[in-house]
This record gives C-alpha cells, sequence and structure tokens, in this order.
C-alpha cells in the first residue's frame, strides 16, 4: 500500500489547478486496486491500521475534485464499513460519527441529480416516485447510502430525528433489490432482513419476513459471505428466541476458512469476530 499512497499523493500535491483534478481522475483506478488490496487482507489489527490513512487520502484527493463519484462512493463504503468492523462494537459514539460520514458521502453522489435531490428533501413517497425512474446504475449509490442510515439508525434508537430516515433508508433497499438483489453478495436483503428482524412485531418487525431475506442472501452469496449468518443470529434468532439457530449460525461462522472468499477476507475475518463476541453474550440475549 505504501507505493499507492506515495504515487497519489505525489499527484495530488504537484499538479496545480484542473490539471490536479484530470491528475486525480487518472489515478482513481490505482486507488481502487489499493482498497481491493485491503479487502482480501485477513490481519485484522493491519487492516484496522490501514484503513484510516487510505480514507484519509481519499479526501485529500477530493479537495481537487469535490464530485469525483468514484472517490464519494469510496468514501461512503469504507467509513461504514470501518465503523461496521472496527468501531461500533467498542465505541459507539465513534461508530455513529463515521457512520454519519459513509452516510453523507453517499449523499453527495446522489445529490449531484437535480430530481434525486428534490425528492430527498420530500416525502418519503416523492422519494420512491423518483427512484421508481432510476436505473441499476444508481444501485452502488443508493445502497451505500442507505447502508449509512441504517447503520446509524441502528445505534441511535433513541433519538427520533435519526429514526424518522428508517422509512427512507428501506424505500432505498427496496430499490436496490428491485434492481439488483445480488449487489454485494445480497446486501439489500441483508439490510431488510435485519429490519424485519431486530424489532417485535408491535414496531413493524415481520419475522417470517425477515428468515425469507437472509435465506434469499444466503442463497445469491452462497453462504460465503459470513456477516450473512452473523445479521440471521444477531436479529431473526434473537428476536425469536431460537438459541440453537443461534448456536448454529455462528458457529457456522467459526468453522468456516476465510480462504472461501479470498478477495474478501477481510469481511469473513470481521464477521468471524463478531461472532465470537455474540456467542461470549449470548447469556445477555436468551
Amino acid at each position: 500500500m505504501k507505493p499507492v499512497f506515495f504515487f497519489c499523493c505525489t499527484v495530488v500535491f504537484l499538479f496545480p489547478g484542473c490539471i490536479q483534478t484530470i491528475a486525480v481522475r487518472s489515478v482513481g483506478g490505482i486507488v481502487e486496486q489499493g482498497f481491493e488490496a485491503i479487502t482480501e487482507e485477513q490481519d485484522l489489527d493491519f487492516a484496522e491500521k490501514a484503513i484510516p490513512a487510505n480514507l484519509k487520502l481519499l479526501e485529500v484527493m477530493l479537495k481537487s475534485d469535490p464530485e469525483n463519484v468514484r472517490i464519494l462512493l469510496l468514501l461512503s463504503q469504507g467509513y461504514s464499513s470501518y465503523a461496521l468492523g472496527f468501531i461500533e462494537d467498542v465505541d459507539v459514539d465513534r461508530a455513529r460519527m463515521f457512520y454519519r460520514r459513509g452516510w453523507d458521502f453517499g449523499l453527495r453522489v446522489l445529490r449531484q441529480d437535480r430530481s434525486m435531490a428534490q425528492a430527498l428533501d420530500g416525502s418519503v413517497d416523492d422519494l420512491k416516485a423518483e427512484l421508481a425512474r432510476r436505473s441499476k446504475d444508481d444501485v452502488p449509490a443508493v445502497f451505500w447510502t442507505a447502508f449509512g442510515i441504517g447503520s446509524y439508525i441502528n445505534l441511535t434508537k433513541t433519538d427520533p430525528d435519526a429514526l424518522i430516515e428508517l422509512p427512507r433508508s428501506q424505500a432505498m433497499m427496496e430499490f436496490v433489490l428491485s434492481k439488483d438483489s445480488s449487489f454485494y453478495f445480497g446486501g439489500a436483503h441483508l439490510f431488510l432482513g435485519m429490519v424485519y428482524g431486530s424489532r417485535p412485531p408491535m414496531l413493524g418487525g415481520n419475522p417470517d419476513l425477515a428468515k425469507r431475506h437472509f435465506e434469499e442472501a444466503l442463497a445469491i452469496n452462497k453462504g460465503k459471505f459470513l456477516m450473512t449468518y452473523v445479521y440471521y443470529a444477531q436479529s431473526y434468532a434473537v428476536q425469536t428466541q431460537n438459541e440453537t439457530l443461534f448456536e448454529e449460525l455462528l458457529t457456522q461462522v467459526q468453522n468456516t476458512s476465510l480462504e472461501i472468499l479470498p478477495a474478501f477476507r477481510l469481511a469473513n475475518a470481521i464477521a468471524q469476530k463478531k461472532a465470537k463476541l455474540l456467542l461470549a453474550r449470548k447469556s445477555e440475549k436468551f
């Protein structure tokens, strides 16, 4: 990662004005490759130290090209993923801050379109109507924005200003589901499974629907994206008080080799860490 970091910094700082903007855009693919190298990493301590520097590098590059969609999406995904993998289990306030950053960077992509910006400022029905006119090309920005919103809300359950955004994030994930249900290993199914599986029926939960979403996600990612099992256990199994299923799902995570999905060893290593933590806290949940 050091050669990538040095090269990109050289590009950003040595080229002035519009030439700098062109230079930043020309190295976007190199930066993406650098992030791919991180997602392949299985050493959690190494990744935790490497990710912040890379995120700040992206923000430096963004100063020269504020509407660069590629960089904005990497920042949206990167901050939310960092919060999920390394922060939320130890510092909820910091995790909220990073999820908020991921949410905001995603919004910056969506708000580049005037019609979408107006819909985001309107009602949930306005947003649904605008999304109905959108295509599969909008899926990445919509997904990572919704993921940041939903994750922030999940850690801010007593804040009415945050909770009011839940219908928006749900509408956005329903859009992703309709346009590309396989995106990010069935990520929309995981999100909606958590939404319906983590709340009691009187508050809008639906265990049967949650289970269907998780099973659909497993069918899409063939059980290789281990966070699917973690979310399944954390929400549906706990809400239905199915202790046996809880243990089975998390044991499956722990017993699976990280080589099952080499390009995303880091995500699966994080899933294994979370599975261990959930099993250690089982008595608090049953």
